[in-house]
């Protein structure tokens, strides 16, 4: 673990200072030679969408983060290529409702937090969404400054079915909210509607009215709509035809209940980017227009592109002449920007929890916490009697894929208070794939845990690899622990993960078992730490984690 000096001296930069710029080693869209590569996030921001600053010069994102907490992450940019994780509008699911915060507890895979919008409005920034199983609610910051504090959350409209909701704060001060519906909990989907709410935005005062309608033709699925204002028009953009095969609408009337004539300006044609699906659209202060997007890349999730957008027939064109781009300048700006990347490696060396890391599920302090010895502690979880998968484990601490291809490699301590507690790193989704250590006894098995079919309630397997002797055990008689120092890694590339470890950090063995990556629900898989236990009766054994390293495949 790191000695007292180093960490001291690695505090000093983060002292009154915000989150310093980084730069990935696996994924990085800007050349620099003024132009960027798609995707601008290489990883899984779900349903972005995007909106720029009073002054026209920063630019804010957020995406679904469905069961995942915090939530709403908030990533910054100056240019719309390098983006940065500033924060988070969700401390939980759902402050101030002491019911359904105790419900989201539990993990509720692909529940929560669906395809929210951002929009700034009289100097606050706003945050809407629907949950499908609870209603539209919106967040709003307290001071106007989307890195920092957000207030609780408000129910806007009560019941099941709402989802992908946008706001639109219109000439005169009065609001109107456009949504798409869930068949899964509606029993309908592929329309879209638009009711008014109260000037404030919180409470709905106009009966909802279907504005389009794509059942039966090929803009089935319409969903994800977001809605605006422009010369007089109101626009909504949305796709359609599914997520993996669809294409973006962009639909204009002179009021905004209709009826709208639509037109598709983004579509795959002979490109290799699928979709191309939800996204948001800004006008510069330096009066051009761009579109992100995201594309569905199954088991990584769902990615972030930037396209231009061109408005010269009257239609917001998008890409080059409908089709998406890979390589295209990047949009002009007031200032020079710097490459930054959204934060991947970890050192644990402040007293705060990394912005790229989301529990499972509503955090409580025994999940595990940051520690002043310049490691992040995950205490065990106490799994039930007749548990088969880690499926509904909340304490993991994951985060997002960054690239195709790179490799994870973790310094850790595990220590032990009885027999069959583990802890290691996994990679998770409807599969997923762990290399954890686990006491027996007086010494720990090195342990590959799979499970195929975890969403469908099937149990995992196990290989055992190795049977590692204790690095320290502590000499005192009062509970004393067992700690084994080790180091795990995992490699992807092509959705297939490799794990190996090592004792040293340097001669690392390779597990002979590889791992097919599997989405998770509405996410990509995810990559992190776990920490497990089969004794309810036993004091909680934990991970220490002492960094993570993100890099090239090895």
């Amino acid at each position: 673990m790191k000695t007292i000096c180093s960490l001291l001296l690695s505090l000093l930069p983060f002292v009154g200072t915000a989150q310093e710029s980084y730069t990935s080693k696996v994924w990085c869209p800007d050349n620099g030679d003024g132009t960027y590569t798609n995707p601008v996030i290489n990883a899984d921001y779900s349903d972005p969408d995007v909106c720029v600053s009073p002054d026209g010069n920063d630019f804010y994102l957020t995406a679904s983060s469905f069961q995942c907490v915090p939530g709403l992450p908030i990533l910054h940019s100056r240019d719309l290529v390098n983006w940065q994780i500033v924060g988070h509008a969700l401390r939980s699911l759902y402050d101030g409702d002491t019911l359904l915060q105790q419900h989201f507890a539990t993990p509720r895979h692909g529940a929560g937090v669906w395809a929210p919008s951002i929009r700034c409005h009289q100097g606050e920034y706003y945050i809407y969404w629907g949950d499908p199983d609870y209603g539209v609610y919106m967040v709003k910051t307290r001071g106007g400054n989307p890195a920092g504090e957000w207030e609780a959350p408000v129910c806007v409209i009560s019941g099941k079915g709402y989802i992908d909701t946008t706001p639109l704060w219109d000439d005169d001060g009065r609001c109107y909210l456009v949504n798409g519906w869930a068949n899964s909990r509606a029993q309908f989907a592929s329309v879209l509607t638009v009711r008014e709410l109260s000037a404030d935005g919180t409470r709905a005062i106009g009966q909802p009215v279907i504005v389009f309608d794509g059942n039966g033709t090929e803009n089935r699925t319409c969903e994800g709509p977001k809605f605006y204002k422009r010369d007089g028009w109101y626009w909504i953009m949305c796709p359609a035809g599914g997520v993996p095969t669809g294409f973006q609408l962009a639909m204009r009337s002179k009021s905004p209940f209709g009826p709208y004539e639509h037109k598709i300006v983004l579509a795959q044609g002979k490109t290799a980017v699928n979709g191309p699906h939800q996204g948001g659209w800004v006008h510069t202060a330096q009066g051009e227009d761009w579109f992100l997007h995201f594309q569905d890349k199954d088991a990584y999730g769902r990615v972030v592109h930037l396209q231009p957008v061109d408005w010269s027939s009257g239609w917001p064109i998008m890409g080059s002449k409908g089709e998406p781009v890979t390589t295209y300048r990047k949009p002009k700006t007031a200032t020079a920007t710097t490459i930054v990347n959204p934060q991947e490696s970890d050192e644990f060396n402040t007293p705060t929890l990394g912005k790229q890391w989301q529990w499972q599920a509503n955090y409580d302090e025994k999940y595990g916490m940051p520690t002043a010895f310049g490691t992040m502690r995950i205490y065990t979880h106490k799994l039930a009697a007749d548990w088969q998968s880690l499926w509904l484990v909340p304490n993991m601490l994951l985060q997002k894929t960054p690239a195709d291809a790179f490799t994870a490699t973790a310094k850790m301590r595990f220590t032990s208070k009885a027999d069959g507690q583990f802890g290691g790193i996994i990679m998770m989704g409807r599969d997923y794939s762990a290399l954890v250590v686990r006491r027996m006894g007086d010494s720990f098995q090195l342990v590959q845990m799979t499970c195929l079919g975890a969403d469908k309630g099937k149990a995992q397997t196990e290989q055992v690899l190795a049977t590692l002797k204790p690095t320290l055990k502590d000499a005192i008689d009062y509970k004393p622990g067992l700690h084994e120092d080790i180091y795990l890694r995992l490699a992807v590339a092509h959705s297939t993960v490799t794990f190996a470890w090592s004792l040293d950090g340097k001669k690392f063995t390779p597990c002979a078992e590889t791992f097919k990556m599997r989405e998770g629900v509405w996410i990509g898989a995810k990559f992190g730490f776990v920490a497990a236990e089969t004794n309810p009766k036993a004091d909680r054994g934990w991970v220490e984690a002492d960094w993570i390293r993100i890099g090239p495949q090895k």
